[in-house]
């Protein structure tokens, strides 16, 4: 199973790099403009598509099988699916920087096979485990929510194309963001964390009610913010999704303190310790964003408001997860395709000398730094700040990555 998730988090990892080396390339020029522009509309899905997105698969393809303890219901299908979205997400990207309708459509379908093919395969291996729980719940869910962001992005392409249902774009755009930032990363990260936080920590004896919750709490935000951007609802109904998110983030941090309380191992590394502490600047995050929808309603749908929160959402909590996530799951799969065959025949090193913790911990803490003194700056509307900060957390991410990228060479 080494090649099929390694694909993509190579791939990932790539698309990661040239993110950085574009935003640096323009002193991050692009993060002080308005979002809704095609340079806008690059930068963020190759962030969210080329890096977020196909690390994710990557990660379900492995985890998958740690789960269930079975094979991937078919592994070309997994290849195919590689090849379709790739190409997709790669035309996709090429349509928005020529500004092209025709490449944005024609690619956006291939790269929507892409995920309807990723969902089949894993939804498939699912159903023939036939195991239930709050992990294999939240997969289910964050596919469903993957499959339905595609759907929308798509069906949003085809009305911008052809002016369709002009009176929808708005609604389309706004539950695709919610329902693929919300839905797809939230119910995946949440779900496997149930399974990596106590493997990681070592915690034994933690109870399911609580991931149970989360997941009810979680999916009611996903499907009423959805609702509530569909049929157009005023701003201020949007406060009982958001109350939604912040009790189901509170309680998620609840099951992480008690994954804690319950630890056998002192220090799971910089990486899952960045987890735990993005995990509970996340919760504070959103009950700052809920206080201030109540005092503010009006202004729910300010667009300044929303990129302060992707940025804080995407970066902040899923960008800092998968990348401590990253630094565990990377040594584990190129440990085991090169030296696990290796056990017991001749002097190996472990996996802790493949990626030393403390450089972790530093590339982390300079993406964490950064990453607050961009969220600063777009608080403040000062663009020299936002275009430095970009800047530097564009040039530290790159180093990590590359950091974590040197694995594949030892």
């Amino acid at each position: 199973m080494f090649r099929l998730p390694f694909l993509f988090i190579a791939t990932g990892l790539a698309c990661f790099a040239l993110f950085d080396i574009l935003t640096l390339s323009q002193a991050a020029a692009w993060i002080a403009h308005p979002p809704r522009t095609p340079s806008g509309w690059f930068h963020v899905h190759l962030l969210v598509l080329g890096w977020a997105t196909m690390i994710a698969m990557g990660a379900v393809y492995q985890l998958i099988h740690v789960v269930l303890q079975k094979e991937i219901f078919s592994r070309k299908l997994g290849y195919v699916h590689y090849a379709a979205f790739t190409a997709g997400t790669a035309g996709l990207l090429a349509g928005f920087v020529v500004s092209s309708v025709v490449w944005i459509a024609v690619f956006a379908v291939l790269a929507w096979i892409g995920i309807v093919l990723f969902t089949v395969n894993i939804a498939m291996t699912l159903f023939r485990a036939a195991v239930w729980n709050p992990i294999t719940l939240s997969t289910a869910g964050a596919l469903g929510c993957l499959v339905l962001t595609g759907t929308l992005g798509l069906t949003m392409g085809l009305n911008f194309g052809f002016n369709l249902w002009p009176e929808w774009h708005e609604r389309l755009l706004h539950a695709h963001i919610w329902i693929g930032t919300l839905g797809w990363f939230g119910l995946l990260i949440t779900g496997f964390s149930y399974k990596m936080l106590p493997m990681f920590y070592l915690a034994h004896g933690v109870s399911d009610r609580t991931p149970y919750t989360v997941l009810i709490l979680w999916t009611a935000s996903v499907l009423t913010g959805a609702i509530a951007f569909l049929t157009a609802a005023p701003g201020f109904v949007l406060i009982v999704p958001v109350a939604l998110l912040t009790s189901a983030v509170c309680v998620y941090n609840v099951y992480v303190s008690r994954v804690r309380k319950a630890r056998h191992k002192k220090s799971p590394g910089a990486g899952i310790a960045a987890v735990v502490i993005s995990t509970r600047a996340l919760a504070a995050f959103c009950t700052l964003a809920l206080l201030y929808m109540l005092a503010q309603p009006a202004r729910a749908m300010d667009e300044r408001m929303i990129v302060i929160a992707g940025w804080a959402y995407l970066w902040g909590w899923v960008g800092l997860t998968i990348l401590g996530y990253l630094s565990k799951i990377v040594p584990f799969l190129w440990w085991t395709h090169k030296y696990g065959p290796l056990v017991g025949k001749k002097k190996i090193p472990t996996m802790g000398d493949l990626l030393e913790d403390r450089y972790v911990a530093y590339g982390l803490a300079a993406i964490a730094i950064s990453l607050l003194s961009l969220i600063a700056g777009l608080l403040l509307g000062q663009n020299s700040l936002i275009e430095w900060s970009g800047a530097a957390l564009s040039f530290v991410s790159l180093v990590y990555v590359m950091f974590i990228g040197r694995v594949f060479a030892r």
